[in-house]
């Protein structure tokens, strides 16, 4: 017979199993113990502690990938605790490796790559989607580092539950019932060095958020998530709402029949969006462009033009694109 402690701990694990279940059917659908999964596995206690729960969760149903970017000493070892770690349970694993050096921004180009990776992986492998172990904790960080950029209400809905084939179903869950989980179960995990380098701004926010009692971290992740319901509120009215234009379906327009101000930006970011699907353009960047285009200036936003239409300032503009340059010039 077990001791009471070992007793307790296979009891916490069980309930941590089905709280996991309930979580990801919210997410993957009502087929969602049919499908197969992926778990991106980056050797730290969260996403070690994910992959234990998905496999013990839907055996015989996951894979895990790790994604090596060989931008630090030791991170092919990490990769490797990974793959033996999956070896022991019987978990298919497979450790990615970007073809070209990053460059850039280091984190954000390092994160863009790590999901090109995942979702070439996803594909190659049947996979239905891919789970990532972001957290509560994860989520107010990132809710404050958007406050610090003046972000709008998409921005501060932060971390998406579900994002295309992207899930993430323990945004509710604290990083400590994580990391009780690991020792638990006997899970091995390591630490990444760049979560306590204070030249990241994430890890100097981490440093400071851990150490106050003043937010609460399950209510912000809450609010996170309405938030996120509120942004997809604001699209669906955008959506109709340009629907119902006379000439909707001209994607060169822009109205305004004296929205509020948010409904404009929306327009005019899908109206943008409808012409360049690359473009990105947002916060005291978007609300320079609208001021030029109330003013009757043309606005230039990247390879595009927005001009009034004449008669109709303040009413109507259209979108063209902008003159190429001369060689030369």
């Amino acid at each position: 017979m077990q001791p009471p402690q070992k007793q307790k701990q296979a009891a916490d694990s069980g309930e941590a199993v089905e709280r996991l279940g309930r979580d990801l059917a919210a997410l993957a659908g009502p087929d969602w113990q049919r499908l197969h999964y992926g778990v991106a596995v980056s050797g730290g206690p969260d996403s070690m502690a994910l992959l234990w729960l998905m496999a013990s969760l839907l055996p015989g149903q996951v894979r895990a990938a790790t994604v090596d970017h060989g931008l630090r000493q030791g991170s092919d070892e990490e990769a490797r605790m990974v793959a033996g770690f999956c070896a022991r349970e019987h978990i298919p694993h497979d450790t990615l490796l970007p073809q070209v050096p990053i460059k850039g921004s280091l984190q954000a180009a390092a994160r863009s790559e790590r999901y090109r990776l995942l979702e070439g992986w996803r594909r190659s492998n049947g996979i239905a989607h891919i789970l990532t172990a972001h957290h509560a904790d994860d989520q107010l960080e990132t809710m404050v580092m958007r406050l610090n950029r003046a972000s709008g209400v998409g921005g501060l809905a932060a971390i998406r539950a579900r994002n295309g084939f992207v899930v993430r179903p323990l945004l509710d869950w604290r990083r400590d019932e994580l990391v009780r989980i690991t020792f638990d179960n006997d899970i091995p995990f390591v630490d990444d060095p760049s979560n306590a380098d204070d030249r990241f701004d994430r890890a100097r926010l981490r440093h400071a958020l851990r150490s106050q009692t003043t937010l609460d971290v399950e209510a912000a992740a809450r609010s996170a998530r309405w938030l996120a319901e509120a942004d997809d509120a604001i699209d669906w009215a955008v959506d109709r709402l340009i629907a119902s234009w006379p000439d909707a379906s001209d994607i060169a327009v822009i109205r305004d029949e004296n929205y509020p101000p948010e409904i404009f930006r929306r327009v005019v970011t899908q109206r943008l969006r409808a012409n360049d699907s690359q473009l990105r353009v947002r916060g005291a960047s978007l609300d320079g462009v609208i001021a030029a285009m109330k003013e009757g200036r043309r606005a230039m936003v990247g390879a595009l033009l927005i001009d009034a239409v004449p008669g109709l300032e303040r009413t109507i503009w259209r979108i063209s694109a902008a003159p190429r340059r001369k060689a030369g010039k």
